[in-house]
């Protein structure tokens, strides 16, 4: 499993560096395994909606001049023509759309003319955790969303959309643009409680036994964790700018509910720094059970060497076999010595035993400070 998710990690890093040094800025290279994209458009006002896949990207213009709200969403960034073709459409500047197929972006919140371009990190969690880069332009009547691969996490909105429930259908395309990039974040709650029931389970087995398996997965949530870190806090940073600065795109009201996805972003960040100390404490629990558990079979192994050091002692006397001449040793002629030797020893062994009990060495309770 190690092996493989080197492989993936290798490949997800020449994936990032397809861009030959030298490349003009502004230069649109997709990457050839990326998926073809999916274009659906829901355009609407407070009377009206229209929700369709699109096959073609010509009727784009006309949308945008019948109706007061726009949104185009992407899936899938395999095809250059695709993307140079809405970037004619929505007067795009070139570096956003380079930064658009460059998937390696950090979270961030730029103006171009009239356009603002925002990027955040999708979390996905199947058997593994990724993350995508999930861009976002907004302008004065639409919103133009880029993701990496189908599905998102956008599905409440255009059900909202199209049920006319909520605020969505009476706002302009800043409250739109929020709400996308509200869901983006608040998705990764159900991935960072996830995560918290795992450390649960990983403690409740460390409590029961410090078993080498639960080292094994204490290490895949660090690293995830560590994923996650990386991808909030710069999505803190700009969430925070585009809820604060006075862009002319984003009215005052909008700004309110920036602030709460902001909020939010705080909540998340400290959830998985508290999740990051519970995994710290949960490995140093983890070697402090190691710890113990060897310090208990030296004890055991200590108590079982001191009580055969006298019977060793006694044995190796009595077996140089000395003659029984005087000054030599005249047990060896005595008619029960074999069995007294066995007496003498068992008395030692018993006694030792008796004096480890005394000082709790072979209890768990502590052992009495004249031991």
């Amino acid at each position: 499993m190690s092996r493989n998710h080197a492989k993936r990690r290798r490949a997800k890093r020449r994936k990032h560096h397809t861009v030959r040094p030298g490349t003009a800025p502004g230069t649109i290279t997709v990457d050839p395994a990326a998926p073809k994209p999916l274009v659906r458009m829901i355009a609407y006002g407070p009377d009206e909606l229209v929700d369709q896949k699109l096959e073609s990207l010509e009727g784009i213009p006309a949308e945008l001049g019948r109706h007061a709200v726009v949104w185009v969403n992407v899936d899938g960034l395999g095809d250059v023509a695709v993307i140079k073709r809405l970037g004619e459409i929505f007067g795009l500047h070139p570096l956003a759309l380079e930064d658009v197929v460059h998937t390696h972006q950090r979270p961030k919140v730029e103006q171009y003319g009239e356009h603002l371009f925002v990027v955040l990190r999708e979390a996905r969690l199947n058997d593994r955790l990724e993350t995508e880069q999930f861009s976002l332009f907004l302008g004065k009547n639409f919103v133009l969303s880029f993701g990496e691969r189908e599905g998102d996490a956008f599905d409440p909105i255009r059900e909202r959309l199209r049920l006319k429930t909520g605020r969505g259908r009476g706002r302009g395309a800043d409250f739109l643009a929020y709400a996308l990039l509200d869901a983006t974040v608040d998705s990764y709650f159900p991935i960072l409680e996830s995560y918290s029931d795992r450390l649960e389970d990983v403690e409740d087995s460390l409590v029961q036994s410090a078993d080498r398996t639960n080292l094994g997965r204490l290490h895949e949530i660090k690293r995830d964790l560590l994923i996650l870190r990386r991808a909030l806090w710069p999505t803190r940073e700009a969430i925070a700018q585009v809820s604060r600065e006075e862009y002319s795109l984003i009215t005052a009201d909008t700004r309110v509910w920036l602030r709460d996805c902001y909020d939010h972003t705080v909540q998340l960040i400290d959830l998985a720094e508290t999740d990051r100390e519970v995994c710290a404490d949960l490995m140093d629990l983890y070697l402090s059970s190691v710890s113990n558990r060897l310090n208990s079979v030296m004890k055991v192994l200590t108590i079982i060497s001191t009580i055969f050091i006298p019977l060793t002692f006694l044995a190796g006397v009595y077996g140089m076999n000395f003659h029984t001449d005087r000054g030599n040793m005249p047990e060896l002629l005595w008619k029960h010595g074999y069995l007294m030797f066995w007496i003498v020893s068992g008395v030692i062994a018993l006694g030792l035993l008796a004096l480890f009990w005394k000082l709790g060495w072979l209890t768990e309770r502590r052992a009495t400070a004249g031991g």
